[in-house]
């Protein structure tokens, strides 16, 4: 029987390394996609680890300035705080690599595409919604809400078909990282009586680590875009992971969130959103100093609304 071509959204964790064999057990061919969105992994690693595992061919695309001009600006110009307080570093991420999974799906004429999500989450819903928005006409495949294995299982599967299992297995935490930022969850963050250990931060500098004094930033908008940063011109994602650097420097952007799911469950999150956090503020300002009254007082009201629409992928 000729086998089928399915894309994988590829991490190159142990979830999507296994999804690997396990979707060649179920006759198809893989293609993994691993999209740059300024991560900081490597990448060239990872493309590598794909072909290694079984995948019969892997992309690695860098799409770092199109997240930042098409995604992560409009976050910002809407002042996108979930709830008040996360600015929905992962849910911006979803719709942009489900695109890009389309896009390689019809390019290579594979009937799937398949991502790494759980049962519990967003995230499944933010791709599926995007896909078959996309192209309705794409199998969606989720191997680990199908297989339905404890993670032990899950290892055990993957020892026996020889894949690699990552060094950080013993980690407690379950990261995701972009340009706009990082979040943490799973582990002890699961006791909302316990403070976040300081090992659950990486961008940030906790306040006893930070310069003790001030640094002043100037950064300049055009036509509310940012595009200079103390008189320097970069590009947007480029701009974006300076200021993550600095502003992260002096602790700014830590977030400890309770958040309400679309799924219908309670998370805690914690999030550190350097520039992400010193960009809405900055902007909110700026409009802050030109807008009239009427418009002031309605664009939150929007801003609320457009939110909550990307957060739940809808």
């Amino acid at each position: 029987m000729e086998k089928k071509k399915v894309v994988l959204a590829y991490s190159g964790g142990l979830d999507t390394s296994v999804a690997i064999k396990w979707l060649q057990e179920k006759n198809y061919d893989i293609i993994a996609l691993c999209l740059d969105l300024g991560e900081g992994k490597d990448l060239a690693f990872v493309k590598e680890k794909a072909l290694s595992v079984g995948a019969i061919k892997s992309y690695m695309i860098d799409v770092q300035e199109e997240f930042a001009n098409e995604y992560a600006l409009m976050a910002m110009q809407a002042h996108t705080l979930y709830e008040g307080k996360y600015p929905l570093v992962s849910a911006l991420s979803r719709p942009l690599i489900a695109k890009k999974l389309v896009e390689i799906a019809e390019q290579e004429g594979a009937t799937a595409v398949a991502h790494g999500c759980t049962g519990k989450g967003n995230d499944q819903v933010r791709f599926e919604v995007s896909i078959q928005a996309l192209n309705p006409y794409l199998e969606v495949i989720a191997p680990v809400r199908e297989w339905k294995w404890s993670r032990e299982e899950e290892i055990a599967y993957a020892k026996e078909n020889d894949v690699p299992i990552p060094i950080n297995l013993d980690s407690p935490f379950s990261i995701d990282q972009n340009l706009w930022g990082r979040s943490n969850e799973c582990g002890i963050l699961e006791d909302p009586w316990a403070a976040p250990p300081e090992d659950a931060y990486e961008m940030t500098l906790a306040l006893e680590d930070t310069p003790n004094k001030p640094e002043f930033v100037e950064i300049g908008f055009e036509a509310g875009v940012p595009t200079t940063l103390n008189g320097t011109a970069y590009s947007l994602a480029e701009l974006i992971k300076t200021l993550n650097a600095l502003a992260g420097k002096h602790g700014v952007g830590r977030i400890d969130h309770v958040e309400n799911r679309l799924v219908g469950i309670k998370s805690r999150e914690v999030y550190e959103c350097p520039a992400a956090m010193t960009l809405i503020t900055a902007h909110k300002e700026l409009e802050d100093l030109t807008h009239v009254k009427e418009v002031a007082h309605f664009k939150p009201v929007i801003e609320q609304k457009i939110t909550e629409l990307i957060y739940n992928g809808l």
